[in-house]
């Protein structure tokens, strides 16, 4: 939903700097979006010893806040999400985010009332584990066959598969779509407006 991915990278090549750990490139910085905050910086630094990740999470998350106000929505989702309300569709969120960082971004982008539910990565477990999903099909009382999980990281479609639910992917974000084949997307979007057409015409 966000245009995140640039917000994110600088931050963790950020707090990397500040813990005098080796920098991250852009893409292996970009491959752990999606993942919980633990996890991420553990892949992304991982020469620094594991007693230093809390100072290297904590370094993450002032540069992250610091620049939250700077995140939008990608063009069309907004419409989107209101078209699928319309249509009585139950939207939920899965995410590698804190309940804080989450709370903080659906308030900013006046999102509230928009999500029948959601889940954090702080709250349960991290993706690609099933078990966030798993918890939101259980709390909305849908079953796999009639929920379609939507992501731009492999960790989305990989959880997905996990739980074993239908997926559908977008280009547009974190990783390189051509990564997403293995977990067999319905659908590859290349933008919002493609995606809410398709789900229009599939939902």
């Amino acid at each position: 939903m966000f245009d995140s991915t640039a917000l994110i990278v600088r931050a963790i090549q950020a707090a990397c700097r500040d813990v005098g750990t080796a920098v991250p490139s852009d893409e292996r910085a970009a491959y752990v979006i999606g993942l919980g905050l633990r996890d991420a910086l553990a892949h992304a630094a991982p020469d620094l010893p594991p007693e230093r990740h809390a100072e290297l999470g904590q370094a993450y998350r002032r540069h992250y806040f610091a620049s939250q106000h700077e995140l939008v929505l990608f063009d069309g989702v907004l419409p989107m999400l209101h078209g699928l309300k319309t249509r009585n569709h139950w939207i939920a969120v899965a995410t590698g985010k804190s309940r804080r960082g989450l709370d903080e971004a659906l308030a900013t982008a006046a999102l509230k009332g928009v999500f029948d539910s959601t889940r954090t990565a702080d709250e349960t477990a991290s993706k690609p584990d099933p078990l966030m999903l798993r918890e939101l099909m259980a709390e909305l009382g849908v079953d796999p066959g009639r929920t379609l999980m939507i992501g731009d990281t492999t960790h989305d479609l990989q959880m997905a598969h996990n739980a074993g639910t239908p997926c559908v992917g977008v280009s547009y974000g974190a990783h390189d779509h051509t990564s997403f084949a293995a977990f067999g997307p319905l659908f590859v979007a290349h933008s919002a407006r493609e995606l809410h057409a398709w789900l229009l015409d599939h939902g």
